[in-house]
């Protein structure tokens, strides 16, 4: 019997904290990625909370990161930030171009983020909502390792890719966001049915051989398919120029390459655009306009706009706490220490 443990968000603050600290993670990097990692188990996106923790820790005892760094920002033209970030973990030096971003972007309508020698770990929605709450509408792609075959092929060569978009609302709602893999499956979702012995949906992966499975060992030994064959395929290679050749940082295939196979997050780039709605609209009010394409989709019995379930979430988890499996906590206990 798979036994649980229940805890409240500040516990899995405190918990994914402590065990950063006690493998060399500064308190700025320690702090960011915590923050990032309790932000996915409130919105029950467990694929990416304290799951993830003992691949963060791995990579710090490996040598891999550098759970120091100090991310540095630069301008290169008036509408594009860089972010160095020093081979640290991407969450703070998101951070740190994050207010550059807003500003370059308020000033002259639209604005580019290019964050390079980061390792990402995460969902992409944190990036694109804190934009949209800022009232812009924000875009985010990042690449990975070698984890997903091309259209017609059989081979792991894209990473799962994924892309966010956040669009800022009015009266006091929350920002329409979506974070989504151009796989079929984010990567955390296989790993998650193996640990819990459970099969994979067909059109997930492929085994070594190239055979469609359902296994999810075989899968993660094999190769993970693209959303919708090669129009998922086609959204994978954009996000590889996106977030590797334009930015200046590595390909999926070459993460892979110079990766120490630590469990790790991956080395690599990250884009990400803002745009002020204000800027572009010639005088009218694109996020009123908005609101009438939304209440045509909730019409619809059993439509829902993107990101309300996370939202549900929200609201339950800071009353009711989170659950994990409890190897799940005895892990991340024993990497703190105790």
């Amino acid at each position: 019997m798979n036994e649980s443990v229940r805890m409240t968000l500040d516990e899995v603050h405190a918990l994914a904290t402590d065990a950063f600290l006690a493998n060399g993670g500064s308190p700025a990097q320690s702090r960011a990625v915590a923050d990032t990692v309790t932000a996915a188990e409130r919105d029950e996106c467990r694929s990416h909370g304290l799951f993830r923790v003992p691949g963060y820790v791995a990579s710090i005892r490996s040598g891999k990161v550098n759970a120091g760094a100090e991310p540095k920002a630069e301008r290169l033209a008036p509408g594009v930030v860089k972010v160095d970030g020093c081979n640290g973990f991407a969450p703070l030096a998101l951070e740190v171009g994050r207010e550059p971003l807003i500003e370059r972007a308020r000033e002259l309508g639209i604005a580019a983020l290019a964050v390079t020698n980061t390792h990402h770990f995460a969902a992409l929605w944190p990036e694109t909502e804190a934009l949209a709450e800022r009232g812009l509408v924000g875009f985010a792609y990042v690449a990975a390792m070698s984890y997903v075959a091309p259209a017609g092929g059989t081979k792991p060569l894209y990473g799962t890719n994924p892309m966010s978009f956040a669009w800022p609302r009015g009266g006091g709602r929350p920002p329409l966001v979506f974070d989504q893999a151009s796989s079929a499956s984010a990567r955390g979702e296989i790993m998650i049915h193996q640990r819990d012995g459970k099969p994979i949906p067909e059109g997930w992966g492929i085994d070594a051989d190239g055979n469609p499975t359902t296994d999810p060992a075989a899968a993660l030994a094999g190769a993970q398919l693209p959303f919708g064959g090669y129009k998922g395929a086609s959204i994978a290679l954009m996000i590889e120029l996106l977030a590797g050749a334009l930015v200046g940082d590595l390909f999926s295939f070459e993460a892979s390459e110079v990766d120490p196979g630590d469990g790790g997050p991956p080395r690599g780039g990250e884009l990400v655009i803002a745009i002020d709605p204000a800027k572009l609209s010639a005088g009218g009010d694109p996020l009123r306009h908005a609101e009438a394409l939304f209440a045509r989709i909730l019409e619809q019995d059993g439509a829902r706009l993107p990101s309300d379930r996370r939202y549900a979430a929200r609201q339950r988890t800071p009353l009711e706490g989170v659950t994990i499996p409890r190897s799940l906590y005895d892990t991340i206990r024993d990497l703190r220490g105790g």
